[in-house]
């Protein structure tokens, strides 16, 4: 079966209630940013010394295609089946199927071990060991569940307000912690030579991880061909300059001590507001936290609603799929999901951490499906697909090095392929064996 480079549809008119670029902003801000601003600039500084700061720009420029490519298909193609909207028009309904699949059950693996990095900080501040931990796991999943019970327009509100909030504190940190910074500090400049700054860039690509998250949102924006490359725009600004801002106070403030730290942006915090320096990075990675998951519940629960309007998933998920709707259904699963696999971590002392490479695992395959279907569907000689085909080289490269956690993805990915082939002959059984024709279907008795 061919299948064509679909047409953009008409723009839709302007919904009051949908979302604001700010709120898409927010939300795209809350996905990539996540925890990683806390412990990364000193694991990079580890492996790379000064020189990984050039790791950072070098990932934030790399970046830009990979967000533009999403924001091209989200503005072109808003639906809430986001990825797997954009692989089934592509390659056909088996393969959104499988796309779909895979980044929903990621979700609920990936989020407990999100939660828990928070979860240490609370435990370090009040005690408790792993019981606080996996309890503010638990709480924050709930509390983000909630939020999102009421829909999209109440959780996208607290998110602009929760990374406004991040971004002022953030901000201030680096330009408090300033007049501290040394620029003797630099030297030894890359210590270990081209190779380090290489192994830093590697370990910092997750930090970019989150583009693709919001996607499923494209059709609830008050107006997506315009509001989406707008709230593209300010998130990839901010993104760049809150995760190079940090990173270099890291290096120029702390200097070789950066990259011993456990968490170089408590250390900044410490010495831009002192005592209270302990309490206010726990706040920090708990909004860190809670922005992400939210940001992943909020365009998952769509696409579970979107997957069973279109048959990847039973028809009882289908409710919330159609834009102002809740997919509370779809919500509840993942939620369920995510309960479960922090109780079973709780049961067998595993560790949250263990499970993130199964998610980015998974996340990467996405993506790699993802740049291959807007090379397809954008415009040829446009700066958008360009971008794509940049993004899908650069995926595909760091889709071989993924690893063993690529087959849990395969895994999902099968599955996918097994409940379409199974969907297909129950309906198949419950078509008549001898449909009636239309001429004796209209024959008076």
């Amino acid at each position: 079966m061919t299948h064509s480079v679909a047409s953009a549809p008409a723009a839709p008119p302007d919904r009051p209630s949908g979302l604001s670029s700010l709120q898409g902003a927010a939300l795209t801000i809350g996905a990539v940013l996540g925890t990683g601003v806390i412990a990364l600039p000193a694991v990079a500084a580890g492996v790379a010394g000064p020189a990984s700061l050039l790791a950072w720009l070098l990932l934030v420029l790399l970046s830009i295609p990979l967000a533009c490519t999403f924001g091209a298909l989200g503005a072109r193609f808003p639906d809430s089946g986001g990825v797997s909207t954009f692989a089934t028009r592509a390659f056909g309904r088996r393969v959104g199927a499988m796309v779909g699949w895979v980044f929903y059950f990621a979700i609920p693996i990936g989020a407990p071990p999100a939660a828990g990095f928070a979860g240490g900080y609370v435990a370090d501040t009040f005690g408790g060991g792993r019981a606080t931990q996996l309890g503010t796991v638990l709480v924050l999943v709930l509390l983000v569940g909630a939020m999102n019970w009421f829909g999209i327009r109440i959780s996208s509100r607290v998110q602009l307000a929760m990374t406004g909030l991040l971004a002022l504190l953030l901000l201030v940190t680096v330009l408090v912690t300033l007049p501290h910074a040394d620029l003797d500090n630099l030297t030894p400049f890359a210590p270990h030579g081209v190779s380090g700054i290489g192994a830093a860039a590697a370990l910092l690509i997750w930090a970019f991880a989150g583009w693709e998250a919001v996607s499923s949102l494209s059709s609830e924006y008050r107006n997506p061909g315009r509001d989406i490359p707008r709230a593209t725009t300010i998130a990839i600004v901010a993104v760049g300059v809150l995760y190079l801002g940090v990173a270099a106070a890291a290096v120029l403030v702390l200097g070789p001590a950066a990259g011993s730290s456990a968490a170089p942006l408590g250390d900044l915090l410490a010495i831009a507001f002192g005592g209270p320096a302990r309490g206010i990075t726990t706040v920090v990675a708990v909004l860190l936290t809670v922005g992400a998951i939210n940001a992943y519940l909020a365009g998952g629960s769509k696409l579970g609603a979107a997957l069973g309007r279109d048959g990847a998933f039973p028809a009882w998920f289908a409710r919330g799929s159609v834009v102002g709707e809740v997919p509370r259904r779809s919500l509840l699963v993942l939620v369920g999901l995510s309960v479960l696999s922090i109780l079973a971590a709780a049961v067998i002392q595993l560790d949250l951490a263990g499970s993130v490479l199964l998610a980015t695992g998974s996340f990467t395959l996405v993506y790699a499906i993802g740049t291959a279907a807007a090379v397809r569907l954008l415009p040829r000689r446009s700066w958008a697909r360009r971008a794509a085909a940049f993004s899908f080289v650069c995926v595909t490269g760091v889709l071989a090095l993924t690893g063993i956690q690529i087959f849990w993805a395969l895994g999902v990915a099968a599955l996918a392929l097994g409940y379409g082939e199974l969907a297909k002959r129950r309906t198949r059984r419950a078509m008549p064996a001898n449909p009636p024709s239309i001429e004796s279907s209209c024959a008076v008795p």
